[in-house]
């Protein structure tokens, strides 16, 4: 039996907006990756199958309790470790009946829970993460703010669990923590991610596409493997559709030739006189009542051929990508732009074009170092361009279009609609509430108001760039940074993709705040 079904589900925004739409399927008790294109609706849908949305129709059915991992988990700096972990009602009513209050609704509360604190503790230990219960989200990394969510997901236990990107901001050390957690998981377990080596975790993998959700058995390598055999079945079917169409075009053009030379013939004919009257009209009348017929047939072969040409290109994918192009800086080699240091000792003087990573350990405080820098500490231009690991610079109250405008005030409505598109931001979507965006797309809007800046940013500072982004995307990004002019400060966890921005160096921060240069 599966763990989650969907029936004819849809789900629409308030502005018409429907990223699900009849969507049917089921995920199964094991480990299911759900992947998908950046907009396709992956998010929006665990929030219908967690509760948190509502149908516009058709319906979700769980069995059993589920439990739910968002997105934007890190946006919530208020809540704390033991909010996290889902223990803070038991906590605070053990220590309330500890310190003497004896109210019945407090042991209510507890039940049996009463070693909940100690649990906790020693989940968190198993994890190597941050022991205290009442430290607030905002003073934790965001690896460490993830990984603790997914730990109290763990201790819950609930019969469903659903994860969107855990890995985001996760270092190599806590991504493999989190991979033991999802070898060794009881229960169903869907995961939304981008991460390959994540999705060659899981029993199966679910593709949200186009309105259908397909399953395939295996990892992500395996739906690989199938799609590619899928997409060259349809790239030959498409060749040899397209060749019946030619054919058949050409046969009805020589049929419409024969027609009208035989036509032609009938008018000279006429006009030499060689039948009487009604032998004419006799001809003449058989003749049209064959040309139609051998029209007809021609032209039904050539429109079976051009709707059969039609339906292969429905299945050969092209699939739409951001398209990121940034203007020229014009930053001098060797122009002097921002000094890094550490809290702990060490510094570094950012050059243009200098290409940097900041690298190190989840808490060393790479964030709060990026964070001090384009506040003011150590900046020597007022053209930098930041991309914030919590995605929190967008006003959710403000449109789409009013929020990109902020960053480049004097161009007109029109020219930033244009450009927009360019990062799959369309149409009524341009003038949605930011705060109806899923996390890919406020991730796109944040990134579109950070290259799109006019004038263009002369120093480009990103943290963990490649959060929420499809693979793809990622592959259009590194085009974008490779071709960008101005000095380049990153921090990402994610190697394959510092590898490929071509580096100047690699600057390091341990856990005790010292900067230093590894490469």
């Amino acid at each position: 039996m599966p763990s989650v079904v969907l029936n004819d589900l849809t789900f629409a925004w308030p502005d018409g907006a429907t990223p699900i739409d009849h969507v049917s399927g089921a995920f199964g008790r094991g480990r299911t990756g759900l992947v998908g294109a950046n907009g396709a609706g992956k998010s929006t849908l665990l929030r219908l199958v967690a509760g948190l949305l509502h149908p516009t129709s058709g319906s979700v059915t769980v069995d059993g309790v589920v439990d739910h991992l968002p997105q934007r988990l890190t946006l919530d700096v208020e809540l704390t470790v033991a909010d996290l972990l889902g223990v803070r009602a038991v906590v605070d009513a053990v220590r309330a009946i500890e310190s003497g209050d004896v109210r019945p609704e407090l042991f209510d509360v507890v039940g049996d829970a009463w070693d909940a604190e100690e649990r906790a503790v020693a989940a968190l230990a198993a994890t190597d993460l941050p022991h205290d219960l009442d430290r607030r989200v905002g003073t934790l990394s965001g690896g460490e703010a993830v990984l603790t969510a997914v730990t109290g997901i763990r201790l819950r236990g609930a019969d469903v669990a659903l994860l969107d990107e855990p890995t985001n901001n996760l270092d190599g050390g806590a991504r493999e923590r989190l991979h033991e957690l999802v070898r060794t998981w009881r229960g169903a377990l869907v995961v939304v991610s981008h991460d390959r080596a994540l999705l060659e975790l899981v029993d199966e993998t679910a593709e949200l596409r186009a309105g259908a959700l397909t399953t395939y058995g295996g990892t992500y390598s395996v739906y690989e493997q199938h799609l590619a055999a899928q997409q060259e079945a349809a790239q030959r079917a498409l060749r040899d559709a397209e060749a019946v169409l030619r054919r058949e075009k050409a046969e009805r053009i020589k049929t419409e030739e024969r027609i009208a030379h035989s036509e032609r013939r009938g008018r000279k004919d006429v006009a030499e006189a060689r039948y009487v009257k009604g032998a004419i009209n006799e001809r003449r009348n058989a003749a049209e009542k064959a040309q139609g017929a051998r029209r007809g047939q021609a032209a039904g072969k050539e429109d079976a051929a051009r709707a059969a040409v039609e339906a292969a290109e429905r299945a050969v994918r092209d699939d739409d990508r951001i398209v990121v192009d940034l203007p020229d800086p014009a930053v001098p080699a060797g122009r002097r732009l921002a000094v890094l240091r550490g809290s702990g000792g060490g510094e570094h003087v950012v050059q243009g074009p200098e290409r940097l990573a900041l690298t190190g350990p989840n808490g060393a405080g790479k964030t709060t170092l990026l964070e001090r820098l384009v506040a003011g500490d150590g900046l020597l231009t007022d053209r930098v361009g930041y991309l914030p690991q919590r995605l929190d610079l967008l006003d959710d109250a403000a449109t789409v279009l009013d929020a990109v405008r902020a960053g480049a005030p004097d161009v007109p409505p029109g020219a930033l609609r244009g450009r927009l598109a360019r990062f799959l931001v369309r149409g009524d979507a341009v003038d949605r509430p930011v705060a109806t965006l899923s996390g890919g797309e406020r991730f796109r809007v944040t990134l579109a108001r950070l290259l799109l800046a006019d004038p263009p940013a002369q120093l480009l500072v990103l943290d963990e760039p490649t959060n929420n982004l499809d693979i793809a995307s990622v592959d259009r990004l590194v085009e974008a940074l490779g071709a960008y002019r101005g000095a380049l400060l990153v921090v990402s966890h994610d190697q394959v993709f510092l590898a490929r921005l071509g580096l100047d160096a690699e600057l390091a921060l341990d856990r005790h705040g010292s900067l230093g240069r590894v490469r």
